[in-house]
């Protein structure tokens, strides 16, 4: 089958990729001529496990094809997919001119019957504005082609794209046409015939699954980070609590763990989505302003226990602080919306000195902290932790588990450890000779001065 993916960012290049290996010839376009050309000679512009591999093999077997030519790609295709930006607006809303600007295009080139594919995560109705806007195309263009419209969200979570691409928990395909539903099974039947359940729903119901999907684990987050500073102040922990109610088969121990927050492209903007069009349309959402609340808050829980422990050792004016790891989640060089970005603006704020490293995103960080003065980024971990008086796990990559901690010991100025995503084993820590405080474990300041006085 020919497939066309209008848009060749994340989601775009992953799905295209993906469909390309399963033995669908995919032509990825894109207006951007210079992000084409770099695709044609095999640079992949982020950070994505598995993904440059995979196009490299299907780019060779002529499988994998990049063009920012609208006209012959359209008419070539049996399924468009769009699968374009749709950045939040100042208000919070889905700005769509992207994505109303690609309809428009292709809807001037299409010939014969197509399936248009709404890939991108938009509002609820925007499938059947889409219908509308391409009908009202071919009216003009006197054009005899036929197209029927879905809206098939996407389920990719950054770091493991594209075995969530080619192995999914299910597809959600939102139409009411029989024969793109059949044209669609068609293109899905590989990964179909490997157990995976597909649903056919209205294109409304669909395109509100994608946002009531991340809302709830985006709820998850916030709940479980929100439940950690009351375990600190009754004397629970987090760890344990996470594990007695995962165990309940109707929880899960799924997006459960406390930290600092979320970040990345899509919770941030898709809950900001969600409750602009709740206002639009007149309906309070509480739990949303909770999430976001919550969410915000927690990204300032790390300084806030660092500048307790220095509270009595002069502050954290003067202080050289390590941070390890810098992008939102590991296997990923994706820096927007991370907690890094607000930590480090408050440690600058209280006067500290900063070291940083990040085993993927140093180059994309560089940039999304140009603004920042005063940040050494530093070629490992054991280079960050010279002279530092405390060490700021922010983001968990599994390298960091087998760090020579005694070596790190040796280099630092200090014994803190500020681990934020209770990486490490507390206890062991401690017994390492480290001051080591996670999230939601309690009493860490009076078990600390405890330790010391014997």
């Amino acid at each position: 089958m020919n497939i066309l993916i209008i848009g060749s960012g994340y989601v775009g290049l992953v799905t295209g990729t993906c469909f390309a290996e399963i033995g669908h010839t995919v032509t990825c376009l894109d207006i951007d001529v210079k992000k084409i050309e770099s695709l044609k000679s095999g640079s992949i512009p982020f950070y994505e496990p598995g993904l440059k591999e995979l196009a490299s093999k299907n780019c060779r077997e002529g499988r994998l094809i990049f063009t920012n030519c609208y006209k012959s790609s359209v008419a070539s295709s049996d399924v468009i997919f769009l699968a374009v930006p749709t950045p939040s607006r100042e208000d919070g809303s889905c700005d769509l001119s992207y994505f109303l600007q690609a309809t428009e295009t292709l809807a001037r080139y299409l010939q014969g019957y197509t399936v248009i594919v709404n890939k991108s995560t938009v509002p609820v109705g925007t499938a059947q504005m889409v219908e509308n806007l391409a009908g009202e195309i071919l009216k003009e263009e006197s054009s005899p082609a036929e197209f029927d419209i879905v809206s098939n969200p996407e389920f990719l979570k950054e770091g493991s794209a594209v075995s969530d691409c080619m192995s999914p928990d299910r597809i959600i395909l939102g139409t009411s046409s029989p024969q793109a539903e059949s044209l669609l099974r068609e293109l899905y039947a590989p990964i179909i015939a490997k157990g995976c359940p597909l649903y056919v729903m209205d294109a409304a119901s669909s395109e509100m699954t994608k946002y009531a999907a991340n809302a709830m684990l985006a709820t998850r987050i916030s709940f479980m980070n929100e439940l950690s500073g009351l375990c600190e102040k009754l004397g629970a922990n987090i760890h344990k609590v996470k594990v007695g109610i995962g165990s309940d088969k109707r929880i899960g121990n799924s997006f459960l763990n406390a930290g600092i927050g979320y970040g990345g492209s899509c919770f941030p903007k898709d809950i900001k989505a969600l409750k602009a069009t709740a206002e639009e349309n007149g309906i309070s959402m509480p739990i949303l302003e909770a999430i976001e609340a919550v969410n915000h808050s927690q990204k300032k829980v790390l300084v806030s226990i660092m500048r307790e422990y220095f509270k009595d050792k002069g502050g954290l004016e003067g202080k050289t602080i390590a941070l390890w790891g810098l992008s939102f989640k590991p296997e990923t060089d994706d820096m927007r919306e991370a907690p890094s970005l607000d930590i480090i603006a408050e440690l600058q704020q209280e006067g500290a000195f900063i070291r940083a490293f990040d085993p993927i995103s140093l180059e994309s960080a560089k940039i999304a902290l140009k603004n920042h003065e005063g940040i050494t980024f530093c070629c490992d971990v054991y280079d960050t932790c010279q002279k530092a008086h405390a060490i700021a796990l922010i983001t968990e990559w599994a390298e960091f588990s087998v760090i020579n901690l005694d070596h790190v010991s040796e280099k630092m100025a200090g014994r803190a450890f500020f681990d934020g995503r209770n990486f490490f084993n507390a206890e062991e820590m401690r017994n390492r000779g480290f001051h080591h405080f996670g999230i939601g474990i309690p009493n860490q300041l009076s078990l600390l001065e405890a330790t010391i006085e014997s």
